[in-house]
């Protein structure tokens, strides 16, 4: 008796885990069932902008419904974030998080709206925008290793301009500044495209820019690219050394910009988001449009994402706690 209602149970418990297997396979194949709301925590037109209407195109397409933008800019990302953190953890509403929204606002603010630790899952990283040091007409230095040394040199210190505080930019001038001991002063802009025109125009010397946001100034001759802060040289500025050439292999900085959804959303639906955000990205005529645009395209793994999430944010919240950098 004992054996067969033993026997019973097994195949019960059996028959319910077959009878899962298919409705998580049917939650993936039938989403999305309506249109994804994409949250980008910036003004239209940006990179971050370029980047959700490139991809979200090529998404929309396979999973035949639409793929809406929605700009949500301010707060250094923390608008759109802690929108994001307080949709309903469906699928239906995803956000477009950078180096800002997921590493350094937790250190640059004492108070934030939103955790990204608690109330974000990662989905996938969808690109890197690699950091170049760009000189104008009012530096001097030729290469980059003249730069370093005259910086060394400044009894004042050489100022440099910077797509805002906190940003990509600012902290990559920063992680150069620390690892090469130099004297720089920043001066910050509303975006990046106020200050190339301004190092461009001889009011500023240098900056860091990703290779995005300066493409033109440099192919155009208005700026010069001095060096990468990437692991290898780029393939868009092949002639342009890394600073680890220059013996500095820990300047490495990369705007990165990744998808995130509600802390809750289901891993059937986080698996389902990822497989098609990662094969809209590996469309070949979006990866050549990244490419293009100046984005290295990535589309990992959600636990991926999750490990460099983690390893940046021990690297680059020391160096903030380090220099004392804060936003409030």
């Amino acid at each position: 008796m004992k054996k067969r209602l033993f026997t019973a149970s097994v195949l019960a418990t059996s028959m319910l885990w077959l009878a899962a297997a298919p409705t998580a396979a049917i939650a993936q194949d039938k989403f999305p069932s309506k249109s994804v709301r994409w949250i980008v925590p910036y003004a239209a037109g940006g990179g971050s902008d370029f980047l959700a209407r490139t991809i979200g195109q090529a998404w929309g397409g396979q999973a035949h419904q639409p793929i809406v933008v929605d700009n949500r800019p301010g707060g250094n990302t923390a608008i759109g974030a802690s929108e994001t953190a307080r949709a309903a953890a469906d699928g239906y509403t995803v956000l477009s998080a950078d180096n800002g929204t997921l590493i350094f606002n937790p250190v640059l603010y004492k108070s934030l709206s939103y955790n990204p630790g608690k109330d974000l899952t990662p989905i996938t990283l969808m690109g890197r925008f690699p950091m170049i040091l760009v000189a104008g007409p009012a530096e001097k230095a030729k290469t980059a290793k003249e730069f370093i040394a005259a910086a060394k040199a400044s009894a004042d210190g050489v100022n440099y301009g910077s797509a805002g505080a906190g940003s990509p930019h600012h902290l990559a001038m920063e992680l150069l500044k620390s690892e090469a001991g130099l004297k720089l002063a920043h001066a910050p802009y509303r975006g990046a495209a106020p200050a190339l025109a301004d190092v461009a125009g001889g009011q500023i010397p240098v900056m860091m820019v990703d290779l995005a946001a300066g493409a033109g100034f440099i192919k155009g001759g208005k700026v010069r690219p001095l060096a990468v802060a990437n692991a290898t040289r780029l393939p868009q500025l092949p002639d342009v050394p890394t600073f680890a050439e220059l013996g500095l292999p820990g300047v490495q900085a990369a705007a990165l910009v990744g998808m995130v959804a509600p802390a809750k959303t289901p891993a059937t639906i986080v698996a389902a988001l990822n497989k098609q955000v990662v094969a809209a990205i590996n469309e070949p005529a979006v990866k050549q449009k990244l490419v293009d645009f100046g984005v290295e395209p990535v589309g990992n793994t959600p636990e991926q994402f999750q490990t460099l999430i983690q390893s940046e944010s021990t690297r680059w919240q020391k160096l903030i706690k380090d220099l004392n950098i804060t936003l409030d």
